[in-house]
């Protein structure tokens, strides 16, 4: 791949943990140039957040930062205020996930920097909204999925409530800001004039609820938790296997004609009371055990064969080792190496998307705190040697 999507975009990342990070990591991924700004000697939140740690270095850090150079910075001395502004003058994107109000009394909000830089697209992202009774909480994922509803339907039916596996409040979030950040780019082109972008984790968390919400706006339904079972379609969830689970999605009556042959079941596929998905929704109660007794007689991976060459929708449920493993994950080749300064070599997600058949590349590791603080400054902005040792001795680097 000779070009990137991005190229000759720079964005100014001072985001930190997972939903900002992750956005300026995707956006660093389709070629734009990510200057992720850090707290001198700390650094992102998440560089302390292990184990894992491979030389000292947070695995966690490293899922969310490729395609990134670290500068750190101090944000609250005036001499580090001047670099930040110089740098965004520079710059097409700014990101920041600060609690509401902390960029304004730094005197770096975006009425500071549209000075500097009218053609700013500045991206601010909060747990819950600028404003509002909730405007001034700082707000991370598994708070947020409680308040916005995701934590309550989701857990085995009767059982408490469940966070669910990975943060995906923060990443929806974060996917929903890569592509406003690149509406507003494309704005940006026929205007000349810069925004602001305001997102919040309980806005992205209350419209990802989809039918659920739908259904409880229009249809007066209260969602409850169901485990891996679906509330309108039957089968769609886990079924038990002589040795584990497989996942099986009848999405429509030919699905599941197929998967009642695929199981040697034509009396489930004839019984009146599982006709239609209304009707096996209706009575799940009494299907799901028939199912699962017709299914104890083989295996999950007989099964998976069985199912999926019949063309049902199914799976097993994966151990990490076992998706790192699969033939498919390893076909795709998902799993990239990639050298670091202090770990040496670090294992890391490409992107998943491919431009013309080919995926956008991991150009950069994920940075050691401060590695490019010079070279930024020095290339961006055009500092010498003597204004970089004068920034470092007071602090300000």
């Amino acid at each position: 791949m000779t070009s990137l999507p991005l190229e000759g975009i720079r964005i100014l990342d001072l985001s930190r943990i997972l939903a900002g990070p992750y956005c300026t990591m995707l956006l660093g991924d389709m070629g734009a140039e990510v200057l992720k700004v850090e707290e001198p000697k700390k650094g992102d939140d998440t560089r302390a957040w292990g184990p894992p740690f491979v030389n000292g270095e947070s695995a966690y850090f490293f899922c969310i930062n490729r395609n990134k150079k670290s500068i750190t910075l101090d944000l609250k001395a005036p001499k580090g205020k001047e670099v930040l502004k110089a740098l965004a003058a520079t710059c097409d994107v700014l990101m920041e996930n600060y609690k509401p109000g902390t960029m304004e009394k730094l005197g770096l909000g975006y009425d500071a920097l549209k000075v500097v830089n009218p053609e700013l697209v500045y991206c601010a992202v909060s747990g819950f909204g600028r404003t509002g009774p909730y405007g001034d909480r700082a707000g991370y994922d598994v708070i947020v999925q409680g308040v916005g509803g995701l934590m309550g339907i989701t857990g085995e039916e009767g059982g408490g409530p469940v966070k669910v596996g990975v943060a995906m409040t923060d990443l929806a979030t974060a996917m929903h800001a890569h592509g406003a950040i690149l509406a507003a780019l494309w704005q940006r082109q026929r205007t000349r004039q810069g925004c602001r972008l305001d997102l919040s984790l309980l806005e992205t968390q209350v419209i990802t609820l989809i039918n659920i919400a739908s259904s409880y706006l229009n249809g007066g339904e209260s969602a409850k938790r169901w485990g891996t079972a679906h509330a309108s379609i039957v089968p769609y969830q886990a079924l038990r296997t002589k040795d584990g689970y497989l996942i099986v999605g009848c999405g429509n009556e030919k699905l599941w004609q197929a998967f009642c042959k695929a199981i040697e079941a034509p009396d489930l596929a004839g019984d009146p009371r599982f006709q239609s998905n209304v009707d096996r929704v209706t009575h799940r109660n009494i299907l799901i055990p028939l199912l699962e007794a017709r299914m104890a007689g083989k295996t999950t991976a007989e099964w998976d064969r069985l199912v999926g060459d019949a063309g049902i929708p199914c799976g097993p449920i994966n151990s990490m080792e076992q998706v790192f493993a699969d033939p498919q994950v390893r076909h795709l080749q998902l799993v990239q190496d990639v050298p670091h300064p202090i770990a040496r070599s670090v294992k890391v997600i490409r992107h998943p998307v491919s431009l013309n058949g080919t995926p956008f590349p991991v150009r950069l590791a994920p940075p050691a705190l401060g590695q490019h603080t010079d070279e930024i400054l020095r290339d961006v902005l055009g500092l010498g040697a003597a204004g970089i040792a004068a920034l470092r001795r007071d602090g300000v680097i």
